[in-house]
């Protein structure tokens, strides 16, 4: 027996010992400064940079890391790769932020990555799309262990028509500090929350073929940890009180946000679901052929039942049995919320080679009312979603950025200490464009245009409008040339209108990677 565990146990190692002769690193190092006239960095030159980034009028970052990747073992049955890559920074929330620190083992084309590292949009552009609605690139990656198949797995007898991939990951938050920092009586927040995600993803359509279709669903969950709340009974009436509630944690818990089930503390009959529960259907048809790419994609946001399902049940008897299930009636609701869009590339084109166009709307919410059965109304109907907020968790959010879309205003934005969400109710067009009209020369232009309402529950006075432009270019100097592995960007940001404020400002990145091989 000892022999038969020793064998492959040394195998492994010399497996690993090869791997280490044969590594090759990454080493990137980065300078960035921002400077602003008005309240905030404009959004453009803020969002979608993995919550490195900040709200201050003037603020930068020297960053550094060091990766090993696994493309120099992508022949074996198993590989490994790591990073760390950390910033030490002026004007953000913390002076420093380990951005990233992360292994990875790979085994066939299944991934284990533990710890944090950032992971991109599924089924949109990284660069000219306005962002995911549930698994986005706005906010600080989360430390986490996460299985995954990252690359489409060909299910068996299908001929090759059909492809599959996903993952499962829990993790926990960082932002206890920061949430302690910056809300204050009488605002909620959370402490040792933790985070499940998991995404699935189907491909109809063989890989060597022009046309396939995509589509899937991501979903997560906020739970555990502990709420600090206001006392809706206080002992002593008229003051405000704060009272710390303890979410279901451990196995059940982990359980419970995996299969949406059980229930918040204090929710008794009216139990739904232990934790903060949302989620995305997301859907892309591809069409690649020789001279130009055409992608059409969908991505509809759900808080709860009532837009994941688009119904409800509602049949409930009256008096004494108001909370039974007497009648087969139900609700249903309306399609509305979507985020549509639509890229076009251009592939011998340098000068302008990629268009993204998006239309977000999500002003529906399921509707604007909210009645759960009671005895004297047994009707239910579970409007006013609230997207991103939640009456126990700090919502979706992490260190004051929103993880999903940034269009959704981040709590960073807010004027009063309240870790949420202040306009979720909102249409939007943005519009993005890229190109490479010179050698090492690239370029990117984002616009967009919004509307604003609020929310349900504090709509803003009148509708609020924001226009937001970026103009962005980078050089980087070719291998030959004595700069090689040097980049340049710089970068134009303006906000104009009452969202986000009056904002106009200016953000240079100097970037140096350097590949070491052993």
């Amino acid at each position: 027996m000892t022999k038969l565990l020793t064998r492959p146990l040394c195998a492994l190692l010399l497996s690993a010992v090869s791997l280490t002769v044969q590594a090759q690193w990454e080493v990137r190092t980065e300078a960035q400064y921002s400077a602003t006239s008005g309240d905030h960095t404009p959004l453009w030159l803020n969002a979608n940079k993995y919550g490195l980034s900040s709200l201050k009028t003037s603020n930068g970052y020297l960053r550094a890391g060091i990766f090993h990747s696994m493309e120099a073992d992508s022949a074996r049955r198993w590989a490994i790769a790591y990073g760390a890559d950390i910033a030490v920074a002026g004007g953000y929330t913390s002076t420093v932020a380990v951005q990233q620190a992360y292994a990875d083992v790979r085994w066939l084309k299944g991934l284990l990555t533990v710890g944090s590292k950032e992971q991109p949009m599924e089924l949109k552009n990284q660069e000219l799309s306005s962002g995911s609605q549930t698994l986005g690139i706005n906010a600080r990656p989360v430390p986490s262990i996460r299985l995954s198949l990252p690359d489409y797995w060909t299910v068996p007898y299908t001929r090759g028509w059909l492809g599959f991939k996903g993952h499962i990951a829990y993790g926990m938050p960082t932002d206890d500090g920061w949430q302690k920092d910056f809300t204050a009586e009488p605002y909620k927040r959370t402490e040792h929350t933790k985070l499940h995600t998991k995404a699935g993803y189907l491909r109809i359509g063989k890989a060597d073929k022009p046309v396939s279709v995509e589509m899937g669903i991501e979903m997560a969950c906020q739970y555990g940890g502990t709420s600090y709340v206001q006392n809706p009974y206080p002992s002593v009436p008229g003051t405000i009180e704060y009272i710390a509630v303890k979410n279901e944690d451990g196995l059940k818990g982990m359980f419970h946000a995996l299969i949406p089930s059980g229930g918040d503390a204090g929710e008794d009959i009216y139990a739904n679901a232990s934790g903060n529960h949302l989620g995305s259907y997301v859907l892309r048809v591809n069409m690649d052929f020789d001279d130009w790419y055409l992608g059409v994609y969908a991505d509809h946001f759900f808080e709860d039942h009532s837009q994941m399902f688009f119904l409800d049940y509602d049949g409930y008897g009256h008096g004494e049995e108001f909370n039974e299930w007497k009648d087969s009636r139900w609700l249903i609701y309306d399609l509305k919320d979507m985020m549509m869009g639509t890229e076009l590339k251009l592939k011998k084109n340098p000068w302008l080679n990629d268009i993204v166009v998006e239309y977000l709307y999500t002003k529906y919410q399921s509707g604007p009312i909210y009645h759960d059965r009671t005895y004297y109304l047994s009707d239910h109907i579970a409007g006013r979603d609230n997207y991103y907020n939640n009456y126990y968790q700090a919502g979706w959010q992490h260190w004051g950025q929103v993880m999903g879309n940034p269009l959704y205003r981040s709590p960073l934005y807010n004027t009063t200490p309240e870790a949420r969400v202040a306009n979720n109710r909102f249409w939007a067009w943005h519009f993005g464009l890229s190109g490479d009209p010179l050698e090492g020369l690239h370029y990117r232009v984002l616009a967009t245009w919004q509307r604003g309402w609020g929310t349900y529950d504090n709509p803003l006075p009148d509708p609020e409008r924001n226009m937001s432009l970026l103009a962005e270019a980078e050089y980087r100097f070719a291998n030959g040339h004595k700069l090689a592995g040097w980049a340049v960007k710089a970068a134009f940001g303006l906000d104009h209108g009452g969202l986000l404020g009056n904002n106009t400002g200016g953000q240079l990145t100097i970037s140096k990677r350097l590949n070491i091989k052993k």
